[in-house]
């Protein structure tokens, strides 16, 4: 099969991949996680329910879909950046960027639509404990990009983790009802001090 052949049928499958999740979050944002079936989603979608598990393993693989981009984002972070530039000092610089651009991510986004996703997210349970399962393969590929190793493995955890809870107190303040412009100050300079944390070790904060 030539590239191009290849290019296009990738790009369909892309396409259905988005058309389908799209659909399942629409009704699920309407009726509630756990009150719409696959079935349901599947004939939305215009599709078998056989199909639909050869595209998503599971029911909150179709919520978690939008993560999927995100998931080696660290990673990629670190493997593209600046010749001369730390791996801190990339994510810190994309992660200030992100807050900037009210990157849904960084959790700084008050769109209303992004607002209800987050809600449906952060309210279900099992799409919880599904996204655990998403930071662990992002810890992963942070991991190999640093090196791996026990050291590189220590550092991707502790990333991680202050990523996820600079983004989840960010979303806490907004759906509190603050705006992002509301919140963005201190998101920055939380961001930044904790940065410099990961920098210097957390002897400042054992004192």
């Amino acid at each position: 099969m030539s590239d191009e052949k290849t290019s296009l049928r990738e790009r369909k499958k892309q396409l259905t991949y988005q058309a389908v999740s799209d659909a399942a979050i629409a009704m699920f944002l309407e009726r509630g996680f756990d009150k719409v079936s696959v079935a349901e989603v599947a004939a939305a979608a215009d599709i078998s329910k056989p199909t639909l598990f050869r595209y998503f393993p599971s029911k909150e693989d179709l919520v978690l879909h939008r993560f999927s981009d995100h998931e080696d984002e660290a990673a990629r972070v670190v493997s593209g950046r600046a010749p001369g530039e730390t791996p801190l000092a990339a994510l810190r610089r994309h992660f200030l960027d992100g807050l900037d651009r009210r990157d849904p991510v960084t959790g700084l986004c008050d769109h209303p639509a992004v607002l209800a996703f987050h809600r449906l997210l952060y309210g279900t349970p099992s799409l919880v404990a599904r996204l655990y399962g998403y930071q662990g393969r992002s810890e992963k590929a942070l991991a190999r990009a640093l090196g791996n190793g026990v050291p590189a493995r220590l550092a991707a955890g502790q990333i991680v983790a202050v990523l996820r809870i600079l983004a989840e107190e960010n979303w806490r303040r907004i759906d509190a009802g603050e705006s992002a412009e509301q919140v963005y100050g201190s998101a920055v300079a939380s961001a930044e001090l904790a940065f410099v944390q990961l920098r210097t070790g957390l002897e400042q904060v054992s004192r």
